[in-house]
């Protein structure tokens, strides 16, 4: 069978990393992508996958993307992303359907840990209606449930130095799941690879579980100045638009296997390798005043 599998949110973190783990796995890559011009997507073309232009709002395009493809990635952007589409389940039906349409043989779709144990967090709530759909699809799917980015904390709008850090959010002594952006592509890659184990699975993914106060010590230990944990005060917590004590419940709900999931993938990274590959350094420039772009 053709070993192609389309890619949507290519630029993307969760869609970078994934099309980079089937390149490495040695799929054929095609990565829908609006600017072929922009730096991530000459990127992924350097790297061997074949770009196509078009956006998940199109079904003519994804229609024409996904014909002779064996499978289909979907991930679509989410709250507090630069590109923040609001009309979020239109887009991941139209995936869903455009890999109907052509016959693919299996749909990986990214959706949030703790969904269905916490289906009214507003700004996750897109997601739930779009695992119904992939469900009644008829085409074969994988649902990954990441919990929070390790590199979220990295972010300028929820990362450590943010208006509105998640260490403000996160109960002090509350013990919080991660996982690396690239183990998300990872396990994309296990599923494509091996459907007869993933079909029909849907797996939370975590990589790490460790209190707020250990993680806040881990940054604060790289970059040498002090951290700001102190709650959010009401003036914040109304511009977040009532998402706050959401997701917190949201923090409390994830429960992946941790230790399940190292036996699929051993080299998953805990919070502690994370931080020696990439954090750390991402953080120091960070503090210094630098960027690291985005982190969602």
């Amino acid at each position: 069978m053709t070993r192609i599998v389309l890619v949507t949110g290519a630029t993307g973190k969760q869609g970078g990393a994934t099309a980079h783990r089937l390149l490495a796995d040695g799929w054929r890559v095609r990565a829908l992508v609006r600017d072929p011009s922009a730096a991530a997507a000459r990127e992924l073309e350097a790297a061997g996958a074949e770009l196509v232009r078009g956006d998940m709002g199109d079904r003519a395009a994804l229609d024409a993307a996904a014909e002779g493809a064996y499978g289909v990635f979907s991930v679509q952007p989410t709250a507090g992303s630069p590109d923040f589409d609001h009309e979020e389940v239109r887009l991941g039906v139209n995936v869903a359907d455009a890999a109907r349409q052509a016959g693919v043989k299996h749909l990986v779709y990214t959706s949030v840990g703790a969904l269905h144990r916490a289906p009214t967090v507003r700004p996750w709530a897109p997601k739930l209606d779009i695992e119904r759909h992939v469900r009644a699809s008829g085409v074969p799917y994988t649902i990954l449930r990441p919990v929070q980015f390790m590199s979220n904390h990295l972010d300028p709008r929820f990362g450590v130095f943010g208006e509105t850090a998640l260490v403000r959010i996160i109960p002090r002594g509350m013990t919080v799941q991660l996982i690396a952006v690239a183990d998300i592509g990872a396990f994309a890659g296990l599923a494509f690879g091996d459907p007869d184990a993933y079909v029909g699975r849907e797996i939370e993914l975590a990589g790490d579980e460790l209190p707020r106060d250990s993680l806040v010590a881990a940054v604060r230990e790289v970059v040498g100045v002090p951290i700001d944990t102190d709650p959010l005060p009401a003036e914040l917590r109304e511009r977040l638009g009532g998402y706050e004590p959401d997701l917190t419940g949201s923090f409390a709900g994830w429960s992946a296997d941790v230790p399940m999931l190292r036996r699929l993938h051993p080299g998953l990274m805990d919070f502690a390798t994370w931080m020696e590959r990439e954090g750390a350094a991402a953080f120091r420039a960070l503090a210094a005043g630098g960027s690291v772009g985005r982190a969602s």
